[in-house]
């Protein structure tokens, strides 16, 4: 069962973070943590284009072209103070896992663009710790009105192994990062995880059924696509009984769709259109994160 703890804790947090074991694990098998160091930003890497049966952002997509009817505008949920907390949980297990925080800071200038400051935090709790000791961090940068990302940062300890990577995203040639900063060249319209999850909250799904997204979550750009599959579902979690809007996740890596899980995010049907679950049906267990505390 220690696997198959450890495996379930890794896949939520990667999906619903960022990457964050994908990073201490190949660092330490002496893959490069970082495209490129701090002062290299040059030297970016150039992502591929999406698979060619996905519309690129900003060209014609829901997502990529806030002004098209039921297109999100992506600001106005966001509220600076916000708090969200979450319990990680396995079926069949009869304590939490691990816990998440996930918080909306505030509106600031960052290399001259003006972007909400996001941040999460995920750890293990006991006994679990003794497993997979896990306290990351992560810190997202993302530009209003549709949380395009314009920086993201991982603070990473896990399991004795600590990486701390701050990337400036860049969607054009002329642009290079900061001094002192990596860089990663992506597709316009690009989002990190907490943006795209800020993002989606923000769709109004009762004129958009299905929206698209490039995520960048650290070291490589995915093709992320949320459809609706169902508008008013009945949802209880820790934090209370919620009438939720059903989302369901698919995830493409180069092309291909990760077919071994299967992700469902749970919306609030209120005015802040809360995330309160996601649910992960894995090979190996399901697995939950439930909302526990909205501040």
């Amino acid at each position: 069962m220690s696997k198959t703890v450890q495996a379930v804790l890794v896949i939520l947090i990667v999906l619903l973070m960022a990457g964050g074991y994908w990073y201490v694990t190949h660092r330490v098998k002496g893959f490069p943590a970082e495209p490129n160091r701090p002062g290299t930003s040059t030297k970016a890497p150039v992502y591929p284009p999406l698979a060619p049966d996905r519309t690129p952002l900003g060209k014609g997509s829901e997502a990529g072209n806030a002004n098209k009817p039921g297109a999100s505008t992506g600001g106005p949920l966001l509220r600076a103070g916000e708090s969200l907390e979450y319990a990680v949980n396995i079926a069949k297990l009869n304590s939490t896992i691990a816990n998440i925080k996930v918080s909306v800071l505030e509106q600031k200038n960052s290399s001259g663009k003006t972007a909400w400051h996001l941040q999460a935090f995920a750890h293990t709790e006991n006994p679990y710790r003794m497993i997979f000791e896990l306290d990351d961090q992560f810190d997202s940068y993302s530009e209003p009105p549709a949380l395009d990302s314009v920086q993201y940062e991982l603070h990473l300890s896990e399991r004795g192994q600590k990486v701390d990577s701050v990337q400036r995203l860049l969607t054009s040639p002329n642009e290079f990062a900061p001094q002192g900063m990596s860089g990663a060249r992506v597709l316009p319209g690009t989002r990190d995880p907490l943006g795209l999850l800020q993002y989606l909250r923000s769709v109004d799904w009762s004129k958009t059924p299905e929206v698209h997204s490039a995520v960048y979550d650290g070291r490589k750009l995915y093709d992320v696509r949320a459809v609706l599959v169902g508008r008013s579902e009945t949802v209880a979690v820790p934090a209370g009984k919620y009438n939720a809007t059903k989302i369901e996740i698919h995830v493409n890596d180069n092309g291909t769709e990760m077919k071994d899980a299967h992700f469902l995010l749970y919306l609030s049907n209120d005015a802040a259109h809360t995330p309160v679950l996601l649910e992960a049906v894995l090979p190996i267990a399901t697995a939950s994160v439930e909302l526990t505390k909205a501040r």
